[in-house]
């Protein structure tokens, strides 16, 4: 089973950007993205250069945005 590593935001939200999803909003340090049918939103912190939790991150791909482990990594 593969496993995600910590990334930094700006990787996140490429490979999110590459699956579809789009900006919507930002609020502080938070920016939001939605997919393109608008069925799912996802929150990605960013907290200048540190990078993601991995708990953070598999909530984020998994929960948030519907990928698989998997898919994420092929991003």
């Amino acid at each position: 089973m593969p496993k995600l590593g910590r990334l930094s935001a700006r990787k996140v939200l490429q490979k999110l950007k590459r699956a579809g999803f789009i900006e919507t909003h930002q609020r502080g340090s938070h920016l939001y993205l939605k997919s393109a049918n608008g069925a799912r939103i996802t929150t990605v912190p960013i907290h200048g250069s540190k990078d993601i939790d991995i708990g953070t991150l598999h909530n984020i791909v998994v929960k948030q945005a519907g990928l698989s482990v998997e898919e994420f990594n092929e991003l």
